[in-house]
């Protein structure tokens, strides 16, 4: 838990950005024009992946057999993968890395979506060595004046299994910013009208504190939203913990090779569309549009819709 003074502390920081003049603009614009690049290397372990095992509902140890050195790497898998290793000090007051984080008072940020695509003439192998590189893509604005600012971040990511010259994987990673005026407690759910009408696959799971205690664990993530019940609720506004975007759009995938265990998956694009609580039970559906392509979303009890993405599969079709 955080101390109260703390929290007080992050609360008050939040109430003292209320006029436009507080964006500091200038420094946002000089910090938009420099480029920003981060290489990380790590190896493929099996050791790390049966921790993930063991925290994903459709993988844990009941249902699949332990990761082998020389397989492919699960989908999504990588996400669990090249994080920034960062000492505490450096950390954003949230506990957030500060890495391709705009200046203040920008800080307080959400996973917005994103687009993975896989090779599937080079897939990443459990036991190897590999190099991710991390550029920004593009910064864009949205709302500063109208009293309703963001900044998109849009990152691209290239893994590349090392002795090798062609990337395993292609990511393009969006996170936005918010200032840390801002409050979440009123914000409504945004109802989502574009979902197909019958559902051909489902899957159900209750994200619990365990969950995402292991999610952030595996993923190097001190973000206190998904760890502190009282910064959640005192400082952001929510009812509780949020679930990690990246744990949702895993599932997605999850699900989707659950009930299609040979599926060869091409590429997924994934959009956060409501924050998801601790505790809460989810369901993921699947919809096929056509036999290369399913809708997946995923809801809470209460009918709000989080996450929304569709997968494209390889078929004989596609095959090149």
């Amino acid at each position: 838990m955080l101390k109260a003074f703390k929290v007080t502390q992050l609360i008050r920081n939040r109430r003292l950005h209320t006029a436009p003049s507080d964006l500091n603009l200038a420094a946002l614009k000089s910090w938009m024009a420099t480029p920003k690049q981060l290489v990380l290397e790590d190896s493929l372990r099996p050791e790390h992946l049966t921790s993930l095992y063991v925290t994903l509902p459709t993988r844990d140890e009941r249902v699949y057999a332990q990761p082998l050195n020389g397989t492919p790497l699960g989908y999504g898998h990588h996400l669990v993968f090249f994080h920034a290793r960062n000492p505490e000090t450096l950390l954003r007051a949230d506990g957030t890395d500060a890495d391709f984080c705009p200046p203040e008072p920008f800080t307080r940020r959400m996973w917005a979506g994103g687009r993975i695509t896989w090779n599937g003439k080079k897939p990443l192998i459990v036991g190897r060595d590999a190099t991710a590189k991390t550029s920004v893509q593009h910064v864009t604005t949205k709302g500063l004046e109208t009293g309703n600012p963001m900044v998109f971040v849009n990152q691209k990511i290239d893994i590349t299994m090392n002795g090798e010259t062609e990337p395993s994987l292609h990511e393009e990673r969006t996170h936005v910013y918010l200032p840390n005026r801002e409050r979440a407690a009123d914000a409504k759910a945004r109802p989502i009208s574009d979902l197909p009408t019958s559902v051909d696959f489902s899957y159900k799971y209750t994200p619990t504190p365990t969950t995402l205690f292991r999610f952030s664990a595996l993923t190097f993530n001190g973000h206190y939203i998904h760890l502190d019940k009282e910064y959640a609720q005192k400082v952001e506004g929510y009812t509780e913990r949020l679930v990690h975007g990246p744990l949702t759009a895993l599932m997605l995938l999850e699900a989707l090779v659950y009930h299609n265990p040979t599926a060869t998956i091409k590429a997924f694009d994934y959009r956060a569309r409501n924050p998801l609580m601790v505790n809460n039970p989810l369901t993921i559906y699947g919809a096929w549009k056509d036999q290369a392509n399913v809708k997946l979303w995923c809801v809470d009890q209460n009918g709000t819709v989080g996450m929304t993405g569709i997968a494209e599969l390889e078929t004989d079709d596609n095959l090149q």
